[in-house]
């Protein structure tokens, strides 16, 4: 709901602040009084487009900040893209114009594009002139309306159509994998071929890596005991050296206490190093190996590494891709029967979808029917009997088809008997145009829409009980929502919960536009004047004191 308006240097307004209130505010005033300013302001304020013709003469910019009690909806929206809403708090709509042509929006002062505006405007407000071509005039939104007027569930339809495309779209996938694989089926067989002959197993790099290391050191350390063998062994060796020095001692060792000492350590020396010789040829059997599986692990290592770089994967990723290729070949291979299966899914999905949209169509022609009588019940009392309406429902094409069915909806009237239908844009004319929108609204009610609607001169070109008809509706739709109506009729303006006066001033420099809010008095003397004209007379106040009555 719309709560505060107010407006800056635009046009003739000067400085306007307004406060709004729920259910029916009319707004009246001289022809040419700036009515059209106010609607104006508010649709800049909800999207339109800046036009600096809006800026006031002499002034750097012009701005219009709406404040609102937003519905559910338009705080999801806010939501969805970036913005803090918190719960209770008012929403405020600012929009600047400046007087070179730029402009600036901002939504609880975070900048904000001007199609988010216009996204959260629609939301917020509809607004319904004589050339508003959005909103009930709009064909792209009359399924919607019909199917929230009849209570038409579209979940099965939705649901439907999400197992068709999924169908089609594995189809599509399986085709363009095969006609891919067709492609590689020579390159597919060979690198399989290839990967099989290798067979290479996970982890494979890396233990092979490993054994290569060890081999190395081992013939590393194998050199080194080779030459702490040569001077242990052999004829010149430590061990022999020894051996006779105690052979020697062997025989002078009675002779002196010292050489027997002596002769006692060359012995234990003698076994201290036989014991090292044998630990030495311990090691050199067990770091024996040979220098075929060295030569046979670094060809194997060479192979895998070069593999993987031939495939640009790692080494211990060749076995799965061995395994993906071979699928990829088993699936061109086995192609024409899988192909067959999925077209027989994508056959019986399309059959549930027809079937789902069929049965959604008839529901919405039983609601085009209920909607029909509805809005015919609304057309006589609006001087509109001889017009006809209708809710046209035609098949879309193929390409329009989706989760809401395969029906294209659209209100259709024929103003005159024996006229042919046709959009309601292109007969109506204005006071027309309004009045079937009303209608519309009316039979609609129950759908919700917008918590805010402006009505601009509905009751353009009509008088007397039709007024009062078109009054009388527009309270109804006040009962459930917020309205903003500019009218010409005392028998609408007598309606109104608020009265707001719309007047030009002038003191001999400028021209402003000013609004009023009218108190009891001021509605009824308002009221005379729009009886009478610009002489009040006590009849008119007397007839504009029975309209507030009957309100």
């Amino acid at each position: 709901m719309l709560t505060a308006l107010s407006i800056r240097d635009v046009v003739l307004i000067e400085a306007l602040d307004l406060e709004f209130g729920p259910g029916l505010g009319v707004l009246t005033g001289e022809t040419g009084a700036g009515k059209s300013i106010l609607l104006d302001s508010l649709g800049l304020a909800l999207g339109q487009r800046a036009d600096s013709g809006l800026v006031r003469h002499g002034a750097a910019q012009a701005s219009v900040t709406a404040t609102f009690d937003p519905p559910a909806e338009a705080a999801r929206l806010l939501e969805a893209n970036g913005f803090e809403v918190e719960p209770g708090e008012p929403l405020i709509v600012r929009r600047i114009v400046k007087a070179d042509g730029g402009s600036r929006a901002f939504l609880n002062d975070q900048p904000a594009s001007a199609g988010l505006l216009r996204e959260i405007g629609a939301l917020l407000v509809e607004i319904h002139g004589q050339h508003d071509e959005r909103g009930l005039l709009a064909p792209a939104g009359h399924r919607a309306l019909l199917d929230a007027f009849g209570r038409i569930d579209t979940g099965a339809t939705a649901a439907a159509w999400a197992a068709r495309r999924g169908a089609e779209e594995a189809l599509a996938a399986a085709r363009a994998e095969i006609d891919t694989a067709a492609r590689d089926r020579e390159w597919l067989e060979h690198a399989v071929a290839e990967l099989d002959a290798l067979a290479p197993e996970p982890g494979e790099e890396q233990a092979l890596a490993d054994k290569r290391r060890a081999m190395q050191r081992a013939a590393r350390i194998a050199e080194e005991l080779g030459a702490i063998a040569g001077h242990l062994e052999g004829s010149e060796g430590a061990l022999a050296h020894l051996r006779q020095a105690a052979r020697v001692l062997e025989r002078v060792a009675p002779d002196h206490q010292a050489l027997a000492d002596a002769l006692a350590a060359i012995d234990r020396a003698l076994t201290e190093a036989g014991t090292a010789e044998e630990r030495l040829h311990d090691a050199r059997l067990a770091l024996a190996y040979d220098p075929r599986a060295l030569e046979e692990d670094e060809a194997r290592l060479f192979e895998l590494r070069g593999l993987a770089r031939k495939h640009r994967v790692q080494p211990d990723d060749l076995a799965a891709l061995a395994e993906e290729l071979r699928a990829r070949l088993s699936r061109l291979n086995a192609g024409e029967e899988g192909i067959a299966a999925l077209e027989t899914a994508v056959a019986r999905a399309s059959r549930a979808y027809d079937a789902a949209a069929a049965a959604l169509g008839e529901a919405r022609a039983a609601a085009a029917a209920r909607l029909d009588a509805a809005v015919a019940a609304e057309l006589a009392p609006l001087k509109l009997d001889a017009a006809r309406f209708r809710t046209a429902i035609t098949p879309a094409g193929p390409d329009s088809w989706g989760a809401a069915g395969q029906d294209r909806v659209e209100f259709e009237i024929a103003t005159n008997p024996g006229a042919p239908f046709a959009p309601l844009i292109r007969i109506a004319s204005g006071g027309e145009l309004s009045r079937f929108i009303l209608a519309l609204k009316v039979a609609l009610a129950a759908e919700g829409g917008a918590e805010t609607m402006v009505f601009d001169e509905i009751d353009r070109g009509v008088g007397g009980a039709v007024a009062s008809a078109i009054g009388d509706r527009l309270a109804r739709l006040a009962g459930r929502a917020q309205l903003l109506v500019v009218t010409h009729s005392p028998q609408v303006a007598a309606r109104g919960a608020a009265h707001l006066l719309i007047a030009k001033s002038h003191d001999g420099v400028v021209t402003r536009t000013g609004v009023t809010a009218l108190d009891e008095a001021a509605r009824r003397e308002e009221i005379a004047r729009m009886l009478s004209g610009a002489t009040i007379t006590d009849e008119a106040r007397a007839q504009a004191e029975r309209l507030l009555e009957v309100a």
